[in-house]
């Protein structure tokens, strides 16, 4: 599809009026001649701006268990988050994929059709949707089938998550572990016993995790660190190749990653929502210390695209700073260095927004298709 975008305020250093042409899925130099057929959009008003990379996404999860117990076909719950994302922006989706060593959603066999699905289906999906495989560290038993499938190159991330210690810690809160029971199918008590067993091989945890992130770093995955609760665990994790802190839990775990140039990633719904729901740290003030490199929408896709809007009107960072903290900081962190800003060359990721009163999206193109487009007005 070649397309002629016209008027809009485009996001490519600063934000300028200017035309942008779309041919072979890229973005065209200016002065390239478009066919006569090329589709045009009138941009007037509104901002062009680099799609949304976002590289920890797991509301697709509401969109297969909307209730406890209450399950859908797979397959039509990716073609109805594909919606959600490409209505956010989001032209490049991660999604979190748990996979854990409780069973039913977030177990073994979840994780297997979930990776099959996103591979099956992603030539018609209007997002580039890849596989973040969050290992939860106490899976050991998942080791060899993690390491075939990294060499395989069938994971787009590795995140090692740890929720072990607070599901221990949960154990006398029903408040607390009511959901993750919920999830599973279990009683509580066959729950807890599962916790008990897993927990006794504590011990074979740091050797399992040394060797997925060695097998990571072979195959080209870049890996995160899910919640580091301390600098030392960061440091832990640089050692091993993890170069990524992804939500670290308090301020000083935080400047540990940043005083290494790590790329450091927040939630968007933390900034949309004014704080952290758990105590971490606030996702604002991150940005405003620059202790923070990369939104993403975490459990909320529309926060994404809001999110920046929110920073720069409370002064937390320039517009065009913020943006980045959507586009170019996760494609760049993520070796995605096609994708993420508005220049000659690079895909076609583009989403154009209606500013006022309240962000909109009003239509979205990805690897130069239009994929999402809610105001047929704009059509030349």
């Amino acid at each position: 599809m070649a397309l002629l975008i016209s008027g809009g305020r485009v996001l490519a250093g600063g934000l300028e009026i200017a035309d942008l042409r779309v041919r072979d899925g890229v973005i065209a130099p200016s002065d390239t001649a478009l066919p006569d057929n090329a589709l045009r959009l009138d941009a007037s008003g509104l901002l062009v701006l680099p799609g949304l990379v976002d590289c920890h996404g797991d509301a697709f999860e509401r969109h297969i268990m909307p209730r406890p117990g209450v399950s859908f076909d797979i397959d039509l719950a990716l073609r109805d988050a594909d919606r959600a994302l490409l209505a956010s922006g989001i032209t490049t989706a991660f999604h979190g994929v748990t996979w854990s060593w409780e069973p039913g959603l977030r177990g073994a066999e979840n994780a297997r059709r979930l990776i099959e699905a996103i591979e099956r289906l992603g030539p018609e999906l209007g997002a580039d949707t890849r596989f973040h495989l969050r290992h939860e560290t106490y899976n050991l038993d998942a080791e060899p089938e993690i390491l075939a499938w990294l060499a395989a190159g069938r994971v787009g991330l590795l995140a090692f998550n740890d929720h072990m210690e607070g599901t221990l810690k949960s154990r006398s809160r029903p408040d607390k572990v009511g959901k993750m029971v919920e999830r599973t199918g279990l009683s509580h008590e066959d729950f807890m016993l599962l916790v008990e067993n897993v927990h006794s091989r504590r011990d074979e945890v740091p050797a399992s995790i040394a060797r997925l992130a060695a097998a990571a770093r072979a195959a080209g995955v870049p890996a995160l660190s899910h919640d580091d609760m301390t600098p030392q665990m960061r440091r832990w994790y640089r050692d091993l190749g993890v170069s990524v802190a992804e939500f670290p839990i308090d301020e000083e775990t935080t400047r540990e990653a940043a005083a290494h140039g790590e790329p450091i990633v927040f939630g968007a719904p933390n900034v949309v929502r004014g704080g952290s729901h758990t105590g971490c740290p606030a996702a604002e003030e991150m940005v405003r210390q620059g202790l923070c490199t990369i939104l993403a929408s975490d459990y909320y896709y529309p926060a994404l695209p809001l999110a920046p809007f929110i920073l720069a009107e409370r002064g937390a960072a320039s517009f065009e700073a913020a943006w980045k903290l959507v586009s170019q900081g996760p494609a760049e962190a993520l070796g995605l260095f096609d994708r993420g800003v508005i220049a000659p060359g690079k895909r076609a990721d583009l989403v154009l927004v209606a500013a006022e009163p309240q962000p909109r999206i009003v239509a979205t193109i990805a690897g130069g298709r239009v994929v999402h487009l809610v105001d047929q007005r704009i059509l030349a």
